[in-house]
């Protein structure tokens, strides 16, 4: 019996993660990312304290929106200032920040799911 899930075509499958770096559909990504329902971009953000609303806005501009940001916060969890969470509240996208490990796993399984979910990734540090 097959138990593979089922990946929308197009989809952006995280198949690997690691220090500096991740790949996603079947392409190699150095850096942080942008994950959107059908493409993956590179995200300029190297640490947590750098993430802002302007950064975030190719997740803003989906249409139709996405449902979920997941945010990776890198090797540890930490909470979006209210700001952002309020301006993403307002913009209908709600955040849900973990570790990126954490973050990668979960989008995996909205993918499968077919939730309407995008995330934003800061890549682990080097070892």
């Amino acid at each position: 019996m097959d138990i593979t899930p089922a990946v929308p075509e197009g989809g952006q499958v995280i198949t690997g993660y690691g220090p500096g770096m991740f790949r996603i559909a079947g392409v190699a990504f150095s850096g942080s990312v942008l994950i959107l329902p059908n493409r993956t971009l590179p995200w300029a953000v190297t640490d947590f304290a750098a993430i802002d609303l302007a950064g975030l806005e190719p997740v803003l501009s989906q249409n139709p929106p996405v449902d979920f940001l997941l945010l990776g916060c890198g090797s540890a969890m930490q909470l979006p200032p209210p700001e952002l969470r309020g301006a993403l509240r307002e913009r209908g996208v709600v955040v849900e920040p973990m570790d990126t490990g954490a973050a990668c796993r979960t989008f995996n399984v909205l993918l499968t799911e077919g939730r309407r979910a995008a995330a934003a990734l800061i890549a682990l540090p080097d070892a």
